[in-house]
């Protein structure tokens, strides 16, 4: 049995004078689920969690949190808790002043305030020695910690991050990428993620929203949306990918009308057929296209000029410039890199079942 939603999203618009940030948001999210929304700069995806938090007030639409509506409640009523990018510690107090903050709202007895602290601190991997030390005196890192361990003492049932680890160091970051999934496990609370990252979202959610201009255009795991995305854009945004313009010949195969493809099996299955004379975008991924060697063949062949390789450590990208003058992308381990040189001419192949059509061109 899947779990229940705890936040369900009905209709949720919000306007800013005649422009639109949010254009009718559906959405349902599981308990105990850890959901990154993903988007570039302007899809509304910052709005959105503001409005989830109770920071902004939403044009229309409803929110409920299981079977209460709570669009119209305040924040600080809300059993809701934000960490921001900039996290907002106190800097002149102690990390246990810090994290006993909303204990202290809620007029605990000190020693219950610093029982619970320094039960956090183990649960965020600090030492409980740091309760007395002072926030400007933490690293990046631990300052995350600490505003992670002062979110997790309001006990809120949902927690919602708006890019926490966009400032810090790129090994850093990659750390707290899994410390949060570890913390969302061990917690069983609520996540609500956003980030321009693709590579955080992949590493740490259950599910990945991506959002453009105000609206869902793909919500599932992430398998799902490398693998089949639901629109060039979608395709694009989740990495480097390989898309053909592609049209239905009389036997329904796919032909290239801005690259020449050459179908070399003819007995497709029904997901790469195309009715006569309609169009769609043809996607591959770098990593499931081969350079073809001798008599080597494949589903689909593609011809072209190797242009330039580059390291990129356990891997090796190459760009190849296909005869009309379009750039496509290979990658393989290191181990297996491509013999060849900048300059060969080379043929490329990969099979119907690493492929995905995406309808519409």
């Amino acid at each position: 049995m899947s779990p229940e939603p705890i936040l369900r999203l009905e209709g949720v618009s919000k306007h800013f004078g005649e422009f639109t940030a949010l254009d009718n948001i559906n959405l349902e999210i599981d308990e105990g689920e850890f959901l990154t929304i993903v988007g570039p700069s302007g899809s509304g995806k910052t709005t959105l969690i503001r409005i989830l938090v109770g920071i902004e007030e939403l044009s229309e639409g409803k929110i409920w949190l299981r079977n209460n509506r709570i669009e119209e409640m305040p924040a600080n009523q809300r059993p809701t808790c934000m960490v921001f990018q900039s996290l907002a510690l106190f800097p002149h107090k102690s990390v246990g002043e810090n994290i006993e903050f909303p204990l202290k709202l809620r007029k605990q007895k000190p020693d219950q305030r610093k029982s619970r602290a320094l039960e956090l601190l183990d649960l965020l991997h600090l030492p409980q020695s740091f309760y007395d030390k002072r926030i400007n005196e933490c690293s990046g890192g631990e300052r995350q910690r600490v505003a992670l361990a002062r979110a997790l003492a309001f006990d809120p049932e949902i927690l919602f991050f708006d890019e926490p680890l966009s400032a810090l160091d790129f090994r850093l970051r990659k750390n707290l990428e899994k410390e949060l999934k570890d913390l969302h496990q061990r917690t069983g609370k609520t996540f609500v993620y956003i980030t321009h990252s693709l590579e955080e979202a992949m590493v740490m959610s259950d599910r990945i929203a991506i959002m453009r201009s105000g609206r869902f255009e793909q919500i599932a795991i992430a398998d799902e949306i490398y693998a089949r995305p639901v629109s060039r854009f979608v395709a694009e945004f989740m990495g480097e990918v390989n898309l053909f313009s592609v049209s239905g010949d009389a036997g329904g195969n796919p032909v290239g009308t801005e690259i020449e493809i050459q179908v070399r099996n003819t007995s497709l299955g029904s997901s790469m057929k195309l009715s006569k004379g309609a169009s769609a975008t043809l996607m591959v991924r770098p990593e499931t296209v081969h350079f073809l060697t001798g008599d080597e063949t494949a589903d689909f062949v593609v011809g072209g000029v190797l242009k330039a390789e580059y390291a990129l450590g356990s891997r090796t990208q190459y760009k190849v410039e296909a005869d009309n003058g379009d750039e496509l992308a290979v990658e393989k381990l290191r181990e297996d890199r491509f013999l060849g040189q900048v300059g060969d001419r080379v043929r490329l192949g990969w099979n119907a079942e690493h492929a995905h059509m995406i309808s519409g061109g």
